[in-house]
């Protein structure tokens, strides 16, 4: 029985252009990321770096790159939040019926961002019973020890819950500890749509 729900934020709620900041750089004459950008981001993702260092990273390593282009195509991936998204969040919120946790890979440029440009942000954070972002915790998925922490810190059972993730291997990481899982896919699958798509967990 299904007693705690743990959602992933981008693309299960915010809608991404995952693509959209490689396009955006390509547009800048930068064609590919080396591997220690690659690890910077992973990073600035786990809080590990600021964001004066993540920015000053990346404009120190291509000539021509500003802050303010850094920042447009960090962003870039970041798209609209269905506000009917929020509605079903906060339905499922005032009933009361799950403990509701939030589990996302994300980092201070990209929620600053949300936070300025979705009128409800704090409104649907408030709909949750815990709210994680790996920048904060200084965890990221697929790494088995941000599942440990959410499962020890809320002393959960793995059979209990369910893990919903637009990402194969976060979910598949998540799995292997015995949480139940739903890699949803964007293209053709909703979060709204949670109890019919799962519903012989429910």
């Amino acid at each position: 029985m299904i007693k705690t729900i743990i959602f992933d934020f981008g693309d299960v709620f915010i809608n991404l252009d995952k693509p959209a900041t490689l396009r955006e750089l390509k547009k800048l004459n930068i064609e590919a990321l080396p591997q220690d950008l690659l690890q910077i981001n992973e990073k600035y993702e786990m809080g590990r770096v600021s964001t004066e260092t993540f920015i000053s990273t990346y404009v120190n390593a291509f000539s021509g790159l500003s802050n303010q282009d850094m920042t447009v195509a960090w962003n870039s991936i970041l798209m609209d939040f269905p506000k009917y998204r929020f509605q079903f969040i906060k339905k499922l919120s005032e009933e009361k019926n799950y403990q509701l946790i939030l589990l996302s890979n994300t980092n201070e440029i990209h929620i600053d961002w949300v936070k300025g440009v979705i009128p409800f942000f704090e409104e649907f954070k408030n709909c949750f019973d815990a709210f994680y972002l790996s920048h904060e915790i200084n965890l990221r998925k697929p790494n088995s020890d941000i599942f440990d922490y959410v499962l020890k810190k809320h002393q959960l059972k793995p059979e209990e819950c369910l893990f919903i993730d637009d990402t194969a291997e976060n979910t598949e990481a998540a799995a292997k500890l015995g949480i139940h899982v739903w890699n949803l896919e964007p293209t053709r699958e909703d979060v709204i749509d949670l109890f019919t798509t799962n519903k012989s967990l429910f």
